[in-house]
């Protein structure tokens, strides 16, 4: 399975959930998570898709610790089976 896929089912769940799930780009600020996923009630997080087995690099490992010492929630996604899970804790924020 490839990553595509995973983000693809990923914003469609989101989506089902009433939330949108829009590419995060941020120029000039390399290692920033793939996707913010905004779900009703004013909760959000930022998912970073990756294919399966594989890890996010130093930068954006970096960049995660940044941005959960901010305070926000930061979820890495190999397996589309993690997508309700990731949810149900982005819901219970």
């Amino acid at each position: 399975m490839r990553e595509k896929t995973s983000e693809q089912k990923l914003t469609l769940m989101v989506k089902a959930a009433g939330g949108i799930a829009p590419k995060f780009v941020s120029p000039g600020y390399d290692g920033m998570p793939d996707r913010i996923v905004l779900l009703p009630g004013g909760r959000m997080a930022f998912v970073e898709v990756k294919a399966p087995g594989k890890v996010p690099r130093p930068l954006q490992e970096a960049r995660h610790l940044m941005l959960r010492k901010l305070g926000f929630k930061v979820f890495v996604l190999d397996r589309p089976e993690q997508i309700g899970g990731i949810l149900d804790e982005i819901r219970a924020t």
